[in-house]
């Protein structure tokens, strides 16, 4: 069983730029596909990007090309590298197995002047 943890949110001026991290506990980390997803005020939950076992990544096209998954199994933790944030950025944002049903806190982020 994994569990995670999310750090690295809070509030960041438009262009701005942030980085998530997702710490893992568990010894089968390596297997799982890991997504990062965020829920904004009022919205549903989307998945934002994900990286499988074997380092494909995804990203739901209103990130392309401004953020970035990645993962390191040695410390089992996943990584968001969020650039060029904006306003419509701001969300709670988690990290989760892909498919799994259970939820961590997130870490909130804002984007604002």
């Amino acid at each position: 069983q994994v569990q995670l943890v999310e750090s690295g949110g809070g509030l960041v001026q438009p262009g701005g730029s942030l980085t998530l991290s997702c710490a893992a506990s568990g010894t089968t980390f390596s297997a799982y596909t890991l997504g990062w997803y965020r829920q904004a005020p009022g919205k549903q939950r989307e998945l934002v990007a994900y990286i499988t076992s074997s380092y494909k990544t995804n990203y739901v096209d209103s990130v392309k090309g401004r953020f970035t998954i990645s993962r390191d199994n040695a410390k089992k933790t996943a990584y968001l590298q969020m650039n060029s944030l904006k306003p419509e950025d701001t969300a709670v944002y988690y990290c989760n197995i892909v498919g799994a049903s259970s939820w961590g806190q997130g870490t909130q982020v804002t984007v604002s002047s």
